[in-house]
């Protein structure tokens, strides 16, 4: 269900599953709250994942800890960065995507042509052959659905991702790669590699995230330049 990757003096750092629900729903624990019964401690949530999404997921052990990250998290403090694949031609290979989002049909949400408040997604894809792309996702902001939106329209749905049209995989290709982020003065990086997946097990994948295994430290794509 999930991994400890860190166990710090205020927070816990975790790797989730693949298909495990954050919260806990129909007489099953969640991924939270099987973590508290595992360690024993009460734990806080201050961000979250879908559950087709794996990867991590910060839990804080205080109620003042869980304060100072929703802080940071609403203040775009904490740096957070993505993996999917999909397959296709995208409408572009690296940039933005930026746009409105409204509640749709079947728990979906949709990707609007204006930007009062907009859900900001910054990425780079790369080819990983048989017509798949592997992509580092960087979202500026914290929609529901938001990366699965915002690769939907840009005609590559995640692979698994059916909701939005994503062909049926043995998983959802979408992962919680890297955390940065300074708590209470002190730098904080972590980055985990997915824990599942046939296509992420694959050799083209684990060349690439070489070159993306620092995403906090890359050169990423201007606003300007993708426009």
């Amino acid at each position: 269900m999930y991994q400890v990757i860190a166990d710090e003096r205020d927070f816990i750092v975790i790797n989730k599953s693949a298909e495990v629900h954050f919260h806990s729903q129909d007489g099953t624990a969640g991924v939270v709250a099987q973590a508290e019964a595992d360690l024993g401690i009460k734990l806080y949530s201050v961000h979250r994942l879908d559950t087709l999404t794996s990867g991590l997921i910060i839990l804080a052990k205080s109620s003042e800890a869980a304060a100072e990250f929703t802080r940071m998290f609403s203040a775009h403090l904490v740096q957070k960065y993505y993996l999917a694949l999909a397959q296709g031609k995208p409408k572009k290979k690296q940039g933005w995507v930026i746009g409105d989002m409204a509640k749709s049909r079947r728990s979906m949400h949709k990707l609007l042509r204006t930007t009062d408040n907009p859900a900001i997604t910054q990425f780079f894809s790369h080819s990983i052959g048989d017509g798949e792309r592997l992509y580092l996702l960087k979202p500026h902001s914290g929609k529901t659905h938001q990366l699965r939106v915002a690769l939907a329209s840009i005609g590559t749905p995640i692979l698994g991702d059916t909701l939005y049209g994503g062909v049926t995989a043995d998983r959802g290709y979408l992962h919680a790669y890297s955390l940065d982020f300074q708590y209470l003065d002190q730098a904080y990086r972590y980055t985990v590699a997915p824990p599942s997946g046939e296509l992420f097990d694959s050799a083209a994948v684990k060349e690439q995230l070489m070159t993306w295994s620092q995403p906090a430290d890359l050169a990423w794509p201007s606003l300007k330049k993708s426009s």
